[in-house]
């Protein structure tokens, strides 16, 4: 009867959550929760570790090891992450099964939707405008936007498999893409999707490709493991290599160049971000905060900060000119594969293997949106258990502000500028591992085994 009487009142208490339109509150559906598993510990009679959950204004208040939770971030609030532990020595509540996930997940979307004490209170989570805005100046079309013209013919390595499409980046005002191969660059006309020409890249292969924001130069970033590494800027039009950067022992793997051209930004297994001048190409700053290789750089639009990324998840927020920490934005559970922003400078993208697409508030590192599963993978029938890989591989915005990305699961998606849905294309065949949206709004894929895609972007 004891067992009947639990499941009825959780049957209630669900039922009461879905009327509540996703946004559950204290009084309603946490409370009932606390009750059953943490104020015997931890509420009037105890305050085990200075906590007292036995009312909202407790739980608000935290203990002796800090806030419990944290508006709008159930991933951050040490509420969910202590109920969540996998070790059950740490678990609460202790010496007692985990809770159910369906009581979990009420939990966090109590935290997520905004920590309401009752069903009329509002949320506490601030409202965000994240409506795509361009920013001034960002249509100012060149006059004759840059595009390859009469390159030299170079002699390439002839391979038994071609390189992986390691990068790729279009033009953000003429018709064309440039695609990473070895020891080379090719460069395709998006319009007539055929290749006009390459740029040769002997330094090894190319792990970064950045276009300058008016189109003019072309930025190559690789090497050779563990044997050498730079930056090299490129004419756009002649082909003429302009400046090499950096003068590194491993190939870069990360790198960026500022919108007014003066800085560029390069990282890799070295752990450290190296800012360098290009008018010189001396060192400007060293950024010593990554624990792990550098994975991804971004400068923001306007090119007052820099944003970069790790091979643990970590991403920290820069200020360009003095090379001063601003923000730490902690979410990804694995290598952070992409950052990205948006043309307005609202919002910072993130990707990462763990499976996570993130838009971030640039103003204050709130992850506004965050698509948990971006890239859900299919269950092989020949692999009946175990974990499916579903990370995601690049993610680069087009000029209206849409997101396009790509993952373990074969397909590129393509994403509104709040993060919604828009579209999705599968390859049948090979890997997608670089993304790129050209100037004409079309979506543009390299894959593992060196071939590159195109699709119209949907609207």
């Amino acid at each position: 009867m004891k067992y009947l009487i639990s499941t009825f009142a959780m049957a209630l208490l669900f039922a009461s959550f879905s009327a509540a339109a996703d946004s559950p509150n204290y009084d309603d559906h946490i409370k009932p929760l606390l009750r059953k598993y943490c104020l015997k510990c931890h509420g009037d009679d105890d305050q085990q570790a200075d906590i007292n959950m036995q009312s909202f204004t407790g739980v608000m208040r935290g203990g002796s090891g800090g806030a419990l939770v944290v508006a709008g971030r159930s991933s951050q609030s040490l509420l969910v992450q202590i109920i969540t532990d996998p070790d059950p020595a740490i678990r609460m509540p202790p010496e007692s099964p985990a809770m159910p996930d369906a009581e979990v997940q009420l939990i966090r979307q109590w935290i997520d939707s905004g920590l309401r004490e009752s069903a009329t209170s509002k949320s506490m989570t601030k409202s965000r405008d994240i409506s795509f805005q361009p920013a001034a100046g960002a249509g100012g079309r060149p006059e004759s936007p840059a595009m390859p013209e009469a390159l030299p013919e170079i002699s390439v390595p002839k391979l038994v498999n071609p390189l992986p499409v390691l990068a790729m980046a279009a033009s953000p005002w003429a018709p064309f893409v440039a695609v990473a191969a070895q020891d080379h660059i090719r460069l395709f006309n998006t319009e007539t999707e055929k290749e006009i020409g390459k740029l040769p890249f002997p330094d090894g292969e190319p792990h970064v490709i950045r276009f300058s924001r008016d189109g003019n130069l072309l930025m190559v970033a690789g090497g050779r493991p563990v044997e050498s590494g730079r930056v090299v800027l490129f004419d756009v039009k002649t082909g003429r290599r302009l400046a090499e950067i950096g003068d590194e022992i491993d190939a870069v793997l990360a790198a960026d160049i500022s919108a007014d051209q003066t800085l560029v930004a390069l990282g890799g297994t070295g752990r450290v971000v190296k800012v360098y001048s290009t008018s010189d190409g001396k060192l400007q700053h060293k950024l010593e905060k990554h624990t792990d290789w550098i994975t991804s750089l971004a400068f923001s639009p306007e090119g007052h900060q820099l944003a970069s990324g790790d091979r643990t998840g970590a991403i920290h927020l820069w200020d360009a000119a003095s090379g001063g920490i601003l923000l730490n934005l902690s979410e990804h559970k694995a290598t952070v594969t992409s950052l990205d922003w948006r043309s307005d400078g609202k919002l910072l993208a993130s990707a990462g293997e763990d499976g996570s697409l993130i838009w971030w508030d640039a103003g204050d590192g709130f992850p506004v949106v965050n698509r948990g599963k971006a890239h859900p993978p299919t269950r092989p029938v020949d692999v009946p258990y175990g974990e499916i890989p579903n990370g995601i591989l690049s993610a680069r915005f087009d000029a209206s502000g849409n997101l396009i990305s790509c993952g373990r699961d074969q397909h590129v998606r393509t994403w509104k500028p709040n993060g919604t849905p828009l579209g999705s294309f599968k390859l049948t065949t090979g890997l997608p591992i670089s993304v790129a949206a050209s100037s004409d709004a079309k979506v543009i894929a390299g894959d593992l085994t060196g071939n590159v895609h195109f699709w119209p972007l949907s609207k």
